[in-house]
């Protein structure tokens, strides 16, 4: 067996599982399943673990990206959930990007990871 054959999956950390849970499951309406203190986050065609860590630290990147129809239905749509937008030099003000590339607007969950909903072309 090789590497090309097996069904890789990504992961990152979170300092309060319980926390993490509601925010996918509740917030963004993700399927979560726990299983021995770590959350596996059910998107199509992929798994994705979260796994406890006390001294965890965000990443500098975007972890998990979601790829919508409509950027603006999916922005709208998670303000209304209590999703707060990071604004950055180059984002407007509802935190699209559109100077180039996709339109892409980024968000935190409560561990401060970096998730961003992209538009599909």
């Amino acid at each position: 067996m090789t590497l090309a054959d097996s069904p890789a999956f990504s992961g990152f950390s979170a300092d309060d599982i319980p926390a993490a849970r509601a925010f996918y499951a509740d917030v963004l309406g993700l399927r979560v399943t726990e299983e021995n203190g770590m959350l596996q986050l059910h998107v199509p065609g992929r798994a994705v673990l979260v796994y406890p860590k006390p001294d965890h630290v965000p990443a500098g990147f975007t972890v998990l990206n979601f790829p919508v129809p409509d950027i603006e239905a999916a922005v709208d749509d998670l303000v209304t959930r209590g999703v707060e937008f990071v604004r950055y030099d180059w984002t407007d003000e509802r935190g699209i990007n559109r100077r180039g590339g996709p339109l892409i607007a980024w968000f935190t969950d409560p561990a401060g990871n970096v998730l961003s909903v992209l538009q599909e072309n």
